[in-house]
C-alpha cells in the first residue's frame, strides 16, 4: 500500500492514525507530495484530479480518496471497528462531518493568511471561518467522548491537534476543559505520538 503523504497533512494524519491503531501502519509507505490548493503537485493528479493529499493506492493499484474513504478502507482491512454498525455508525460518521468540517475551516484560514497576497486578504473570511472552528469545539465540549476510540474522535483529535500546530494563539482549552482534558488524554495513544506534524 502507499500513500501521498504531508506530515502537515491533518487529513493524512487520520488515515495515519487509523492505520496505527489497526497495526497497518508498516504495510504503507509515504510518498513525497506537494500538494497545495494553487500550485497543485502534477504527480498527484495524475491519480486524482483534485490532487490533494491523502490519496492512496491498495496493494492492487486501486486509488482511493479521500481521508474517510481511505479510513472506511483500511478499517474494513484490518477488522477494526472505527465506523461502527446501527445507531453508532450514525453518530460516528456525523462526529468525522463536524471534525472534517473543522478541519476545512481552519484550512481555509490559514490559507488565506499565508498564500493570500497581504493587500487581498478578507479578515471577514477568517473570521467566519474561525467561528466554525469555535462552533464546532463548542459543540464537542458536550459531548462524552470518554472510552472512544472511532472515526469520529480521531477526526476530533487530528482537528484539535491541528490547531495547536497552525493556530498557537487559539486559547480554547481555556474555555473547553472537558474537551481539553478528554485530548490531552486521547494525544498520549501511541498512534497520536507517531503522527504529530514534522513525524
Amino acid at each position: 500500500m502507499k500513500i501521498f503523504f504531508s506530515p502537515a497533512s491533518p487529513f493524512v494524519r487520520k488515515v495515519m492514525v487509523v492505520a496505527h491503531e489497526l497495526g497497518l501502519a508498516d504495510q504503507i509507505e509515504r510518498l513525497p507530495s506537494a500538494a497545495g490548493p494553487v500550485a497543485r503537485d502534477a504527480s498527484i493528479r495524475q491519480h486524482n484530479p483534485i490532487g490533494q493529499v491523502p490519496t492512496f493506492f491498495t496493494d492492487d493499484g486501486t486509488v482511493l480518496y479521500d481521508s474517510r474513504v481511505i479510513c472506511e478502507y483500511l478499517d474494513d482491512l484490518g477488522g477494526g471497528a472505527f465506523f461502527g454498525s446501527g445507531a453508532a455508525r450514525w453518530r460516528n460518521l456525523t462526529d468525522a462531518a463536524l471534525g472534517d468540517g473543522l478541519l476545512g475551516a481552519a484550512l481555509l484560514a490559514r490559507y488565506e493568511a499565508v498564500l493570500r497576497p497581504e493587500p487581498l486578504r478578507w479578515s471577514d473570511w477568517t473570521g467566519g471561518q474561525l467561528a466554525k472552528v469555535t462552533d464546532a469545539v463548542d459543540r464537542m465540549e458536550t459531548m462524552d467522548l470518554a472510552g472512544r476510540l472511532d472515526i469520529g474522535t480521531v477526526t476530533f483529535a487530528c482537528g484539535l491537534g491541528y490547531l495547536d500546530f497552525r493556530f498557537p494563539e487559539a486559547d480554547w482549552r481555556s474555555t473547553h476543559p472537558r474537551t481539553a482534558a478528554w485530548f490531552g488524554a486521547f494525544a498520549q495513544r501511541p498512534s497520536m505520538a507517531a503522527t504529530q506534524p514534522g513525524v
